[in-house]
């Protein structure tokens, strides 16, 4: 007779032994309705534990918080303020609307994170809408930003963005980003699909059929490849222009015999272009380090190895692709003048001292973003 089988079956029916929990693969609950629309892939996974969906509700509860005050904030001081009524910041509007259709999907993340369940087909369709309006969009929206940038900074004077250019780059921004948003949700080529943890939705690149690898491919090329070239591209000639400039302006000043060219006025205006400048070179480069992992999960899932991407490996790239959204609006809140200029005056709880370098005379021949 096994002793200690027997002990602990009896401490077990007398409640002082707590049973373990039964293994269920993912997917074990859903109806054969849900099923339709989820790949096998995931459902060969053990289901995952309770603890990483909490880890995940906080995760999104922060970036929810972050990304409503933030965005809120931006939308709101360009929209009421009227210095920052710009054709440039219409591309940062047009950025912070594609942050803010990200964050307003969050709530639903963090719901179906704490109870551990599929969103439903329906909410399903609606995030990742939400989720490739955000990333596509931002994508082709800082590619428009550098190429203003790169105007701005190196051509001065025939370079300058009117409302009708910046109207009309929009216009575009949207024709190039809406066809690959909407396809998959009329399933004319590809579909939504859940992911990771199936809690969160995204484009199917799981399913092996050509018409999947076409799609990824096309769209990895169209939304990522493309957008990420403008934007090394413009950002690398401004470098070179700034250093060249730079270079030029001190070669002189030594002919001359005097310290520096550069009077104070021009000094200031020079110094809030290389501050905006800075800004949208970050906002790019987190664009670029948020986004990449997930392109990577997307090519592999399509033409690697999916035995790679277990739930837990991809629900780390597409949690910091959302982490980009709510990031922007602070990276202008720090690096950019006028911007900082108007929340010390609307809004100085917040503690920004941001003091005016122009005077009122002079204000009108100021750089503006």
């Amino acid at each position: 007779m096994d002793f200690n089988r027997s002990i602990s079956r009896t401490l077990s029916q007398l409640g002082f032994m707590e049973e373990e929990p039964e293994l269920h693969l993912m997917g074990w609950n859903l109806t054969p309705e849900d099923l339709i629309h989820i790949p096998e892939h995931w459902l060969s996974y053990p289901e995952v534990r309770s603890i990483y969906h909490y880890i995940l509700a906080f995760m999104y509860s922060i970036l929810f918080s972050l990304g409503v005050i933030g965005n809120g904030l931006v939308l709101w001081i360009f929209c009421v303020s009227k210095p920052l009524r710009t054709p440039s910041n219409l591309f940062v509007l047009n950025l912070a609307l594609c942050d803010f259709s990200m964050v307003l999907v969050l709530p639903i993340l963090i719901y179906d994170s704490i109870n551990h369940k599929y969103p439903g087909h329906l909410q399903c369709q609606i995030f990742a809408l939400c989720g490739s309006i955000s990333g596509i969009g931002a994508g082709a929206t800082n590619a428009a930003i550098a190429y203003d940038r790169y105007s701005t900074i190196a051509k001065p004077f025939e370079g300058r963005m009117t409302y009708g250019k910046a109207l009309i780059l929009i216009i575009c921004i949207w024709m190039y980003v809406f066809p690959w948003c909407f396809l998959p949700l009329t399933e004319k080529w590809n579909r939504y699909v859940p992911e990771g943890f199936l809690t969160s939705c995204s484009f199917d690149y799981l399913t092996p059929t050509d018409e999947t690898k076409a799609f990824v491919g096309i769209l990895f090329v169209i939304c990522y490849v493309i957008p990420m070239s403008f934007i090394i591209y413009f950002y690398s000639q401004i470098v070179s222009h700034v250093f060249n400039h730079e270079k030029a302006l001190r070669e002189q000043a030594k002919k001359m015999n005097v310290e520096s060219l550069r009077s104070n006025q021009d000094a200031n205006a020079q110094s809030a272009e290389v501050r905006i400048a800075k800004a949208a070179i970050t906002i790019c480069f987190l664009f670029v380090a948020a986004w990449t992992p997930y392109a990577v999960v997307a090519m592999v899932g399509a033409f690697g190895d999916q035995s790679l991407l277990t739930p837990v490996v991809t629900m780390l790239p597409a949690v910091f692709a959302k982490t980009v959204a709510c990031l922007d609006p602070y990276v202008y809140a720090i690096s950019h003048p006028k911007y900082r200029l108007e929340l010390s005056k609307r809004v100085p709880c917040l503690g920004i001292n941001e003091k005016s370098s122009v005077s009122p005379d002079t204000q009108s021949t100021t750089t503006t973003a």
